[in-house]
């Protein structure tokens, strides 16, 4: 009987994995590259359709990915130890999935096989975004949108 090898993600932790396999986790949703408003009384976070001026709209990935920690000056860089930031990002997030002991949904690119199935499911924020040049900060909370759960 021929058993198949489980995934990286379902045996090894966060912090086991190579680089490349961190890496490989993001979905290319985009959602962590919206402004996000935090309820200081609740904690509770909420999530606008105002982007990052180096999220492409429409690939929903960093146009500088590279250089963005340099070029933005509150862009997170997410680590296996730094699971203290996890709280702010959605609940489809696959760090965040994976930290709280869940699996990566059916339309994550690692599971589908497809990088487009994170668009299909209307998980990503293509073509759903306003460039954060175009929205003063005082007008944040007139784009909070319904469409990320946290």
């Amino acid at each position: 009987m021929v058993t198949e090898a489980l995934p990286f993600w379902n045996t090894k932790t966060l912090e086991e994995m190579t680089p490349e396999e961190w890496e490989s986790l993001c979905d290319g949703c985009g959602r962590c590259c919206l402004q996000k408003l935090e309820d200081i009384d609740t904690g509770l976070y909420f999530y606008t359709n105002v982007a990052c001026r180096l999220l492409n709209d429409e690939t929903c990935r960093c146009k500088n990915y590279p250089e963005r920690i340099a070029l933005v000056k509150d862009c997170l860089v997410l680590s296996p130890t730094d699971r203290q930031h996890y709280d702010w990002l959605p609940v489809s997030c696959a760090y965040r999935r994976l930290a709280h002991g869940l699996d990566l949904e059916w339309w994550h690119p690692l599971v589908s096989g497809n990088p487009d199935t994170v668009h299909e499911a209307k998980i990503s924020v293509r073509n759903r975004t306003i460039g954060e040049d175009r929205v003063p900060e005082e007008q944040l909370e007139e784009h909070i949108v319904s469409w990320i759960d946290f």
